[in-house]
C-alpha cells in the first residue's frame, strides 16, 4: 500500500512531521510491518533525531551549515541561488528514504526519537513523500 504525505517547510532546518506520520499509519490501518518513506526532493533529507531538547536541533543545523557554507566560490551550480548547491550537497551526506517499523498500528520509534524533514533550502517549500506500508 502507498500513501502521499506533504509537507510545508517554512526555511531551512529541522521540521518534525512525527504526529502527521502517525496520522497516515492510523488513516491506512496498518497494524504491524513497515513503513519506508520515500522523499522525492534532492534539496531536503530525512532523519530519525532526538525531539525532547532542542538544542541537539540547532547543534546539527549549525554543523551542517558550518561543514557545507553557502557561497563557496567552488560551486558552480548556482543559477537557482546561493542555497541550492550546499542544499544538494548536504542532502547527499544525508538521506532521502528511512523505514520505521509499526508495531500494533504506532510507529515503534524510542522515547526521545521524532521524524524530520531537514530542508536545506531557504523560503517556503512544499515537499512530497511516498510512504510504503509492507507486512
Amino acid at each position: 500500500m502507498i500513501r502521499h504525505l506533504e509537507l510545508l517547510a517554512h526555511g531551512s532546518g529541522l521540521h518534525e512531521f512525527t504526529p502527521q506520520l502517525q496520522r497516515a499509519v492510523a488513516e491506512a490501518d496498518w497494524r504491524d510491518g513497515l513503513c519506508t518513506l520515500y522523499l522525492r526532493h534532492t534539496s531536503a533529507s530525512l532523519l530519525v533525531q532526538e525531539n525532547a531538547d532542542p538544542s541537539v536541533l540547532r547543534d546539527l543545523e549549525a554543523w551542517l551549515q558550518r561543514l557545507v557554507p553557502e557561497g563557496d566560490a567552488l560551486y558552480t551550480h548556482t543559477a537557482e541561488g546561493s542555497d541550492d548547491m550546499p542544499a544538494h550537497i548536504k542532502t547527499a551526506l544525508g538521506t532521502i528514504s528511512l523505514a520505521l517499523p509499526i508495531i500494533d498500528g504506532q510507529l515503534a520509534l524510542g522515547t526521545w526519537q521524532g521524524v524530520f524533514l531537514w530542508e536545506h533550502r531557504q523560503g517556503l517549500r512544499r515537499r512530497e513523500l511516498l510512504l510504503h506500508f509492507a507486512p
